[in-house]
């Protein structure tokens, strides 16, 4: 049996048409065509790629004397894997592009959660405020904690609306004809906005430390004047990082549905430590902050913390992805 005979055996029994299978080769229908008709023959990669698209050898694809299909590895069959279907690719993508708007807006909300704090400590420390320093603290707790509890609402909303798509991030799965298409031209069209969108967050985060300057030099002195310097920082730090997580999310749905950068096959063959070393990091950075802040009382200078969490991050991220790069 020669190699087109094969190829349009294996193609039907995957239950493919031609374009189904020259969208997950990546080329042409005509090139399939001119493949079943013998009139051209795969290069090496592509009949690699073949090879591992139905689950059976090479030897099998090249050697005409071979009738009988010699199989691979099961688990690297990609007929088992479950299929993305357009209607299914769509609902993922609208709820990432909800959900990315909640939990911007939920991170938003725990950076400004310690301003009620800040600014009643301030006016409780000022002689014209006339506010019992108890009251003061208690008040901006209570808001501090509702702020929070808000944002872990939303957290929690948002993870249970993306749980029944987890599997694209975690495991290995083919989409049907034309997904791949549709994520492709939707990504493009989402580049520029993606790019605006970190462009600008940087941009914020960067000049947020500029009012803390400025209520340095004006009036270094007026503990009240520089705590509201502070707080107009946390909420443009605050826009900065939803621009950022929005996008991030809603750049990154893309990336699980085409399986492209860290959510590619071969990053799921292995089990990845960058979330749980991420998770870890912020976590601890958190503690350390709010139990620092807490038993000080120095919320007004215990933020540098946090600035210089985020300075070392990126860091982390590099340590981290060349660890997980040379365990693979």
């Amino acid at each position: 049996m020669i190699f087109a005979d094969k190829l349009i055996l294996l193609r039907k029994k995957a239950g493919w048409s031609q374009e189904e299978l020259a969208e997950q080769m990546n080329v042409t229908r005509q090139s399939v065509s001119k493949w079943e008709g013998a009139q051209s023959v795969p290069d090496l990669d592509k009949m690699i790629r073949l090879s591992e698209l139905f689950g059976v050898s090479t030897d099998y694809l090249l050697k005409d004397e071979i009738e009988q299909a010699e199989h691979i590895n099961s688990s690297n069959d990609i007929l088992s894997l479950k299929r993305v279907s357009m209607e299914e690719a769509n609902a993922f993508l609208s709820v990432k592009s909800r959900t990315a708007k909640t939990i911007a807006y939920a991170a938003f909300l725990c950076i400004l959660s310690p301003i009620a704090l800040l600014m009643l400590g301030a006016i409780s420390e000022s002689t014209a405020g006339g506010l019992n320093e108890d009251i003061a603290g208690g008040i901006g707790m209570i808001v501090l904690i509702i702020f929070v509890a808000i944002a872990a609402v939303m957290f929690i909303s948002s993870g249970s609306k993306t749980a029944p798509f987890a599997y694209l991030e975690k495991e290995k799965f083919e989409t049907e004809y034309g997904v791949s298409g549709m994520v492709k031209e939707r990504k493009a069209k989402y580049k520029d906005l993606h790019t605006k969108n970190n462009i600008v967050g940087t941009c914020l985060c960067i000049s947020a430390l500029i009012p803390l300057f400025v209520g340095a030099i004006i009036d270094a002195d007026n503990d009240l004047f520089l705590m509201a310097m502070l707080s107009f920082s946390f909420l443009i730090a605050g826009v900065g990082v939803i621009c950022f997580i929005k996008t991030g999310i809603i750049w990154a749905s893309y990336e699980k549905l085409l399986q492209e950068g860290e959510y590619s096959k071969e990053n799921k063959e292995k089990p990845s430590i960058a979330a749980a070393v991420y998770t870890a990091y912020w976590v601890i950075t958190t503690a350390v902050y709010v139990g620092y802040s807490l038993s000080s009382n120095n919320w007004g200078q215990s933020w540098v913390i946090l600035v210089v969490a985020g300075v070392m991050f990126p860091a982390i991220v590099a340590i981290t992805n060349a660890f997980d790069k040379k365990s693979k």
